[in-house]
């Protein structure tokens, strides 16, 4: 099956269109109208330095429940020290950096190209893209060691990337974003491929059209765009019972 070349217009072809690899197009742009059309059919970007911008729907997906999510008794343990704090959209500009910055093992480069922040400041600004900030106190100060980013439309959070400079801090900064979630009525966390981070945290694969049946009802709910703040009681992360 061919992959379509995108032009100056927003329509992006049916997802089902996508070529074994997921890649569903190449070509077009990283503007915010554009990006906000693409992640409500369930479709992302995966752009790389000097090679065409790539749009991909992968077949299965790769979800995560935010009300389902698994925290094993190694976690909760860790949680229960209380070794972090957590917060939303206070750092956005120092968690992409970082999830630029931080190696990954068999990964050379990123794609978080400067586009690519750009892109995803505007949509920080415009109440759709949002930072999780994982913080360890260093002396006075608070060293921030893990984190992530994604987009949010209606109820629906696109996981974008994570980084971590401490044990368990992404995950941490992960579960307690998913407790956020579930309590705001989020219908699922798009983790785009599998990681056996978020493997271990609850993620299951779908058929990519059980997916977009949920992404379009999702992204469908009355939850209003703009700047998002913790609730106190998960400022330190959040231990399920069922972990206890």
């Amino acid at each position: 099956m061919s992959i379509a070349t995108l032009g100056s217009e927003l329509n992006f072809p049916h997802p089902a269109r996508a070529h074994r690899s997921g890649v569903l197009a190449v070509g077009g742009d990283l503007r915010p109208d554009r990006l906000l059309v693409a992640y409500s059919q369930g479709i992302f970007p995966w752009p790389a330095e000097g090679y065409p911008l790539l749009w991909h729907c992968p077949d299965p997906r790769f979800v995560v429940d935010p009300a389902a999510v698994r925290v094993n008794r190694t976690l909760a343990k860790a949680l229960r020290k209380r070794p972090f704090t957590v917060t939303l959209d206070q750092e956005f500009a120092g968690v992409i950096a970082a999830c630029a910055e931080v190696p990954r093992p068999g990964q050379d480069g990123t794609w978080i190209t400067p586009e690519v922040v750009d892109a995803y400041t505007t949509l920080h600004q415009m109440g759709f893209a949002h930072s999780v900030e994982v913080w360890r106190s260093a002396g006075a100060r608070q060293r921030l060691v893990g984190g992530l980013y994604g987009v949010a439309i209606g109820a629906a959070f696109f996981g974008e990337s994570m980084f971590s400079r401490a044990d368990n801090a992404s995950k941490v900064g992960f579960v307690t974003l998913c407790a956020q979630l579930a309590r705001r009525g989020f219908a699922l966390v798009d983790a785009q491929v599998h990681t056996p981070l978020l493997d271990s945290l609850g993620g299951r694969f779908v058929e990519r059209s059980e997916f977009l049946v949920a992404v379009a009802a999702a992204v469908q709910r009355p939850l209003a765009p703009g700047r998002w703040t913790l609730d106190p009681d998960l400022a330190h992360g959040w231990v399920p019972d069922a972990a206890a």
